[in-house]
């Protein structure tokens, strides 16, 4: 499985999980998350590999729907790199000002909840 794909699915599902059915993050958790084979899903849940593999195909779309329409993953990502570089200048110009980069930081925490 492509590493790249697997970082995408697992950052989508982080967004998007609570809109997926339980069947459907189950097993997009497996895969992507837990690296489960299709056999080993498909064993756990009682059905074929095939179902699994559609099931699994389906989501992956529906998860790209979703940040295609909302954006929030890509969102997220530009906001980290625009408080990064805010980070960056703070640090070069008002280096003993901890205060403005202590505010930056719980941005990012509330970002990452």
């Amino acid at each position: 499985m492509e590493i790249e794909k697997t970082n995408r699915m697992n950052a989508l599902f982080e967004f998007y999980s609570t809109l997926l059915t339980e069947k459907q993050m189950n097993y997009i958790e497996l895969y992507y998350a837990d690296d489960y084979s299709l056999g080993e899903i498909a064993e756990d849940y009682g059905v074929s590999r095939q179902a699994v593999y559609d099931n699994i195909k389906r989501t992956e779309k529906l998860l790209e729907t979703y940040e295609k329409k909302l954006h929030l993953y890509s969102n997220y990502i530009v906001r980290e790199e625009m408080i990064e570089e805010i980070k960056a200048i703070v640090k070069a110009d008002h280096e003993s000002d901890e205060r403005i980069i202590g505010i930056l930081d719980k941005i990012q925490e509330i970002e990452e909840e």
